[in-house]
């Protein structure tokens, strides 16, 4: 299933959806018609648990070409949002998780040339994620060297507690796709969270693919284009440290949560390891995608 959070206008609140063809069902307007409970918003579902997912199939396979008048609008019609508009926790970034982005990496950003023996991890703040169609903030007084990174994110679907990597994909809800955006220059004694925490520097969506659909997460092209040139072409199979790897690393110090969030690492082709080096400005259009998920498209603004 893939799942959205929508706006059907400016005004109205944010809800949860189910994206089927070209149309967007409100999940607890058709759970209601059915005869169901279901919540209106993404974090809420998750906490359900699978149950609330099996219920939502069935719903939606026994409507399917026949919704219900007020329970699903035309997708051209709605605004979609981050799926998960405001996470209750810092998004769990992972960096140098791509062989050649270490080798880039090293060249360009003062990081080490040997291969991590661990994953790299830092966080973004709840308050960077925007959603589909969002504007990137430049701020030419904060940052020369704004920088742009594709990624598979995992959504978390129950409580990861020192599990194992045999049992970690089992606690995984779905997936999606996230860009890293990094001030390259804002990094402060090594530490990234400056410079990857800024407001909008965590483009988020479209939409959350369960993991049912997503039979090998480690089998996904992924891709990043600026103005429309390619800059980034790669596959998660060439992720050094795999899912499971980053799930069991990351809860055997830090308890997971449904609806927390793990940006996967990027793989070669940003902006600081090209030569010259490129950077983002006011004007550009970054659009990046995963296989299987889908794709966001995102201007940069002046601010």
């Amino acid at each position: 299933m893939r799942l959205v959070t929508y706006r059907e206008t400016v005004e109205s609140e944010a809800r949860l959806g189910v994206m089927d063809g070209d149309l967007v069902v409100d999940v607890a307007r058709i759970a209601r018609r059915a005869g169901h409970e279901l919540p209106a918003t993404m974090l809420a579902f998750i906490d359900l648990g699978p149950c609330a997912l099996a219920d939502l199939a069935a719903v939606i396979e026994q409507h399917r070409g026949r919704f219900p008048a007020g329970t699903a609008l035309p997708l051209a019609n709605v605004r979609l949002l981050a799926p998960i508009p405001r996470p209750r926790k810092n998004i769990f970034g992972i960096g140098l998780n791509y062989v050649e982005h270490v080798e880039e990496s090293s060249r360009t950003l003062d990081t080490a040339k040997d291969l991590p023996k661990q994953p790299v991890i830092f966080s973004k703040p709840p308050t960077s994620v925007i959603g589909p169609d969002e504007a990137i903030a430049h701020n030419r007084n904060i940052t020369q060297q704004l920088d742009w990174e594709v990624e598979l994110a995992v959504i978390m679907g129950r409580v990861a507690r020192r599990v194992t990597e045999a049992e970690a994909l089992s606690c995984v809800f779905g997936y999606s796709v996230l860009i890293d955006i990094s001030a390259r220059d804002n990094r402060r004694a090594g530490q990234w969270i400056y410079s990857k925490g800024q407001d909008t520097y965590a483009p988020f969506g479209p939409c959350i693919v369960t993991a049912d659909e997503i039979p090998d997460p480690h089998a996904l092209g992924l891709w990043l284009t600026v103005n429309g040139e390619t800059k980034q072409k790669s596959n998660t199979r060439h992720m050094l440290f795999k899912i499971p790897t980053l799930i069991a690393d990351i809860s055997a110090a830090m308890t997971l949560e449904p609806g927390d969030i793990i940006a996967t690492g990027t793989p070669e082709g940003v902006g600081a390891g090209r030569n010259p080096q490129e950077w983002l400005w006011p004007g550009d259009v970054v659009e990046a995608g995963v296989e299987s998920i889908g794709r966001i498209r995102h201007p940069v603004v002046a601010v």
